[in-house]
């Protein structure tokens, strides 16, 4: 088995091509599968539930196999709260662990979306401790589907731990080769 059969799936929907890219880097060099869309449409024409009449079950996310979606709050036409919502009321896409990230920090607007079912909201910009508090909720979303538990310590995922020091040091490199500069 390689490691590419060990690495989990994240669907990243930011509409902000800075935002998109930033979360896409930070959440590869974590050792993560990245799918990067621009719109809450984007998102849910990918894992196959395209409008509501529609929910046949569909083997699309089993091909796919999406075990994490993290989506901005604010964004144009579908925002990432009615994004959220969907996803929780569809039969098949449900234990898929959702994140919601936003660059304000508007406390109703967080309760909301955890009632709702989120399991985190990070505020902006993301960072690699951000995405380090990932792990337990992609354990977690793999036991609801019912597939296996991946607890092997040699996983890619586990090879790349970080410390602060390397995690600024990370950062810092993540963010240069995009050409992004942000004060940390």
């Amino acid at each position: 088995m390689s490691a590419e059969d060990h690495q989990f799936h994240v669907l990243a929907v930011d509409d902000s091509i800075i935002d998109r890219k930033l979360i896409e880097r930070l959440l590869k060099t974590s050792s993560y599968q990245v799918t990067a869309v621009d719109s809450g449409s984007k998102a849910l024409e990918f894992l196959g539930l395209i409008d509501e009449e529609e929910e046949e079950e569909t083997n699309t996310r089993q091909i796919l196999e999406v075990n994490l979606i993290i989506t901005d709050y604010c964004m144009p036409g579908m925002t990432g709260y009615d994004l959220l919502k969907k996803i929780k009321e569809s039969k098949s896409l449900k234990d898929i662990p959702v994140v919601i990230m936003s660059s304000e920090n508007v406390p109703s607007r967080i309760n909301r979306c955890l009632e709702e079912g989120a399991e985190e909201f990070f505020l902006k910009p993301v960072q690699l401790s951000d995405v380090n508090k990932l792990k337990p909720h992609l354990m977690n979303g793999k036991r609801k589907e019912g597939q296996p538990n991946i607890n092997d310590t040699n996983t890619e995922a586990n090879k790349h731990q970080t410390t602060p020091e390397t995690t600024a040091t990370n950062m810092c490199n993540v963010l240069e080769f995009e050409g992004i500069k942000l004060q940390l």
